[in-house]
This record gives C-alpha cells, sequence and structure tokens, in this order.
C-alpha cells in the first residue's frame, strides 16, 4: 500500500510538470523565490486566466504555496516537498536556464521590487 501511495506521489509531481507553462511557472518561482500572477503573466506573455488556472493545478499539486499581502497574492515552492522534489526542480533550472531565459529577461525588463510591482499589480 504504501509503495502504491509512493508512485503516485512520483507520478501526480511529473505531471504537474508535463505541462509546459506550469514547468516554466515553477522554475521562474524557484529562481525569483516569489512571484505574483501579473509578473507571471508578463514573464510568460499569457492572459491572467490562463495563468491563474495554472496556478490552481500547482497548488492542488501542493508544488506551490501562497502568501496574501493586502490585494497581492504571491506564489512560492511549497515548504513541504521532498528532497528528491526540490532536487529535481533544482537540476531543471540548472541543466535548462536557456528554457526559461526569455522570461527571466521579461522579468528584469520590469525591474526590481517594488517598480516592478508598480508596473503590474494595480
Amino acid at each position: 500500500m504504501f509503495f502504491h501511495i509512493c508512485i503516485l506521489m512520483i507520478v501526480d509531481f511529473y505531471k504537474s510538470l508535463a505541462d509546459e507553462t506550469r514547468l516554466k511557472i515553477i522554475l521562474l518561482v524557484w529562481l525569483e523565490k516569489e512571484l505574483c500572477v501579473c509578473e507571471l503573466t508578463h514573464a510568460l506573455s499569457l492572459s491572467q486566466p490562463k495563468i491563474s488556472r495554472h496556478i490552481a493545478l500547482l497548488r492542488s499539486a501542493n508544488l506551490l504555496k501562497d502568501r496574501r499581502v493586502g490585494k497581492w497574492v504571491y506564489y512560492r515552492i511549497s515548504e513541504e516537498l521532498h528532497t528528491w522534489q526540490q532536487q529535481s526542480i533544482a537540476l531543471c533550472v540548472e541543466q535548462n536556464a536557456q528554457y526559461i531565459d526569455e522570461s527571466m529577461k521579461s522579468l528584469q525588463l520590469m525591474g526590481n521590487r517594488p517598480n516592478r510591482q508598480q508596473l503590474c499589480c494595480q
């Protein structure tokens, strides 16, 4: 029984990351430590509803957690991830930086917080 539960957890983890948008969200949040939806929409050039739908899936898979500050919600990697999950994400970032290079450049063009928030979180 325990073995079966572990296999399901592994499969669910990789299924959650099998979508390109969700994978990029996880990698960007890993690098930035925390991002809001508006930052992700800018970085990935996608609509807010699409980003929000993917974030909801990542939250339900317990990969992302949120923190609310006023009207803003910031997403971070869940502290409940197992070591192997953290290592998988870290290795993916390390070995595939070019995969999110364009998105990181878009974030950098927004500047740093709090200036970045003033551009998109109003």
